[in-house]
């Protein structure tokens, strides 16, 4: 009996390492798998500032504006279009959002845990950064053709604790360490910037939307935040879903805008953001205390050139960011991957790398069946559109073609 139970042991061991062999042989031997396309035909109009969500029956959703210009054009409106589980065509496009008379600006999404679409876009007010409101519209009729059916609309205002005293330290700290790039015209102008951070004004309004909310396990939203007022950023926060939202302290560095936030394992946040001042860097923050208050904002070794990053946290547990790793010009898109929560990034791989047009403003989510969903601004000389790529992490992995 005994040495019956020896073979039978061996036996056993023998097929565990046989099928742990031949899993690990199928998870290396996978191909990689990519696939790309335009959400529509190239148009005239400004198109801009993608976001994307998974419906729960494994629809897409994409949402970008449309219009004359930006901020100053009176016709820009948000639109949407969706593609179908099993379909590669995405459907005409179909009105969201529409202030007339007042630009709807800059689009991000998410499903909330009651299942529920959120849309959040910025209207402009007197067709400047500094005059925006950050809306949202919410729905739990989304799934048919055309435009969800939205049950609720509102506005978010935030009253930050008086933030003045921290923003003009730090203020003093950047224009020492970057002297040498202040002439006379930015010079006043961050005169304007001094005189406006003793504006309640100022501090309550000018905040809108970028990249995408992030939900804490604790049931608490952040929807990251960002001021052209100050090129800076903050997050709006809610814990009674989305019914109410109040002001985290703002990640201050004037220059750190449209923060993109991953969750560590051990609760820190990272919040990832685009930088418009001369670090050339994307910018990084971190958050203790589940984003209510952060620590200074400082730079990664990721280049930027002054363009929008978005991230997502894969289900693995890696790290994936979407990012213009130049420092002039949108002209190539990176997608970067890290098994280190940030640490390092191992793996670098091109959505786009050509000598012209531009290719910015990213957003990423990762699907239930594991592929990656990145959408972005498409920019040509001929016209402009949205693109959207579907890829897994071998791909990224492989590196780009020689």
């Amino acid at each position: 009996m005994h040495l019956f139970r020896q073979r039978l042991s061996k036996l056993a061991l023998v097929g565990f390492v046989w099928l742990f062999a031949s899993t690990s042989l199928q998870v290396h031997s996978a191909e990689p798998t990519f696939s790309s396309e335009l959400v529509f035909p190239l148009h005239p109009k400004h198109n801009h500032a993608p976001g994307i969500v998974e419906c729960p029956n494994g629809d897409l959703l994409v949402s970008w504006y449309r219009g004359s210009g930006e901020r100053s054009a009176d016709d820009v409106a948000v639109y949407g279009s969706r593609m179908r589980k099993g379909s590669n065509q995405w459907s005409a496009e179909f009105l969201m959002a529409d202030h007339p008379q007042f630009p709807d600006c800059n689009t991000t999404m998410m499903i909330d845990s009651q299942q529920r679409l959120w849309l959040f876009w910025p209207i402009i007010l007197a067709n400047t950064w500094e005059s925006c409101v950050t809306k949202f519209k919410v729905s739990n009729d989304y799934l048919a053709d055309g435009p969800p059916k939205w049950q609720r609309e509102d506005s978010i205002f935030l009253k930050p604790a008086d933030f003045k005293d921290d923003a003009n330290a730090v203020l003093d700290q950047v224009l020492e360490k970057h002297k040498q790039h202040i002439d006379e015209s930015r010079a006043k102008v961050l005169a304007v910037v001094r005189q406006r951070l003793g504006e309640k004004l100022y501090q309550r309004l000018g905040w809108q939307p970028r990249c995408k909310p992030t939900l804490l396990p604790s049931g608490r939203i952040l929807l990251p935040l960002y001021s052209d007022t100050f090129s800076c950023s903050l997050m709006a926060v809610s814990d009674d879903g989305g019914d109410n939202w109040f002001a985290s302290k703002p990640l201050i560095s004037f220059g750190g805008i449209q923060p993109s936030v991953l969750r560590r394992n051990d609760g820190t946040l990272v919040a990832y953001m685009r930088e418009n001042g001369p670090v050339d860097r994307v910018r990084t923050c971190e958050s203790k205390d589940d984003g209510i208050s952060w620590g200074p904002v400082g730079a990664s070794e990721l280049l930027n050139p002054g363009a929008g990053v978005d991230g997502v946290r894969l289900a693995n547990g890696h790290w994936l960011l979407v990012y213009n790793d130049t420092i002039q010009g949108r002209n190539q898109l990176a997608v970067s991957l890290s098994d280190d929560e940030g640490q390092s990034w191992r793996w670098t791989r091109h959505l786009e790398h050509h000598a012209q047009g531009s290719y910015h403003y990213p957003a990423v989510i990762q699907g239930k069946d594991g592929r990656i969903h990145a959408i972005y601004s498409y920019f040509l000389e001929s016209g402009k559109s949205m693109k959207h790529a579907a890829f897994d992490e071998a791909w990224i992995q492989a590196g780009d073609a020689k």
